[in-house]
């Protein structure tokens, strides 16, 4: 990695040190963000499907019919 910060920073026409300034001083100037936890809620319909109470029956069923339908990879 050493040598490749120095081959950039040959390349830039600046200091390895310098180089190393500036990308610091880039990291440190972007603000900071936040994730919204909001955002993976209600990406999509269910269908009316409830998982929470039926996985054991939907499990079953993914299982057992395993042979009847292509599964894709």
């Amino acid at each position: 990695m050493q040598h490749r910060v120095r081959r950039r920073a040959s390349d830039l026409g600046v200091s390895m040190a310098e180089y190393v300034r500036r990308l610091v001083a880039r990291d440190l100037d972007r603000p900071q963000t936040v994730a919204d936890p909001a955002a993976v809620f209600d990406l999509g319909a269910s269908g009316g499907s409830d998982i929470a109470n039926n996985k054991d029956a939907m499990l079953f069923e993914a299982f057992t019919s395993r042979g009847q339908k292509s599964r894709r990879r």
